[in-house]
């Protein structure tokens, strides 16, 4: 049966993939952005046929349309997009939440919000279950990202319990792919444009802080699956992949995958940054029967061909 699939932030790296996927499986998909952090060219492929349309529009002002679902994905995912305007990116969190939050409310739809890892803040438990609340500065360069994603949950379950809205909420480990910007800060891209174009690999600290990196198209399947779950299991739920490399590890795999004659160069460590990230992804396998499918080895393969592409 043809849904009516609203997507916000759907011209993002993560929220073009979804929309693919949903206009891909015979669903009417609105895609709503405001090209802030996501382009036109991610969609390119959609316009035009006859289950896609895009609207430009800030989550930050109420939207009204009649829809069976909602993706709430808007929101600068990346640190220098998202410190660059941090009181906008707290905007954006918290009023899109709410706004999306009123619209499903009124068409009595169901809801997903696409929170963050990041909610954990540097954690101190590893990995991370949802049951751990976190270890968050509120006040740090990150904040306005960090709190604006645990404050937009807060919300959600707020207008599950007093308005009954259908929520679905997850929590999104590190994700690559293609049509991640060139310049958005993320390690994945940056070593990656970094290597092909055969200058220094930066690593921040020490090089030994652990990140989990999953491959876009698994993380798309957790949305689906989420969503499509029954309205008894509501979240929060970690969608990521459980297998854990140091930036080290990461830089030396993208200088052997791409022969680059890149020499990796040490930074100081920014403020506030985690030294640990990885997901425990019990919950998703038993309720959502999900797990990554996709090794590192593979995506990286396939990401680096998409960068080569944009050069």
């Amino acid at each position: 049966m043809m849904k009516r699939i609203l997507v916000t932030g759907g011209a993002g790296f993560i929220g073009s993939h979804l929309c693919e996927r949903l206009v891909n499986e015979g669903n009417d998909v609105i895609c709503l952005d405001n090209f802030y952090t996501g382009a036109k060219e991610n969609v390119w492929h959609l316009i035009g046929r006859p289950n896609f349309e895009i609207v430009r529009h800030d989550v930050c002002q109420p939207y009204w349309a009649e829809v069976d679902e909602i993706y709430n994905l808007a929101c600068p995912a990346s640190p220098i997009y998202y410190q660059n305007d941090p009181i906008q990116t707290t905007k954006t969190s918290v009023f899109g939440a709410y706004h999306m939050l009123g619209l499903a409310r009124r068409t009595k739809c169901k809801i997903l919000q696409s929170s963050t890892s990041e909610v954990y803040g540097d954690p101190t438990v590893h990995p991370q279950p949802e049951s751990y609340w976190g270890n968050v500065n509120t006040i740090g360069l990150r904040s306005c990202y960090d709190e604006g994603k645990r404050c937009a949950e807060t919300m959600f379950f707020d207008y599950h319990r007093l308005h009954g809205v259908r929520i679905k909420v997850i929590r999104i480990f590190n994700t690559y792919g293609p049509r991640m910007a060139q310049h958005d800060g993320r390690v994945v891209s940056n070593f990656i444009m970094q290597a092909l174009r055969n200058e220094d690999i930066t690593i921040y600290g020490d090089g030994q802080q652990t990140r989990s990196f999953q491959y876009v198209t698994d993380l798309i399947e957790g949305m689906v699956r989420m969503m499509n779950s029954g309205d008894d299991f509501l979240g929060p739920v970690n969608i990521g992949n459980p297998g854990e490399f140091t930036m080290l590890e990461l830089a030396e795999k993208v200088i052997t995958m791409t022969g680059s004659k890149s020499k990796i160069v040490f930074r100081p460590l920014p403020s506030d940054d985690p030294k640990m990230r990885r997901p425990d992804i019990t919950l998703a396998k038993a309720k959502l029967d999900w797990e990554p499918k996709v090794k590192l080895d593979e995506g990286l393969a396939k990401t680096i061909e998409y960068f080569k592409g944009t050069l």
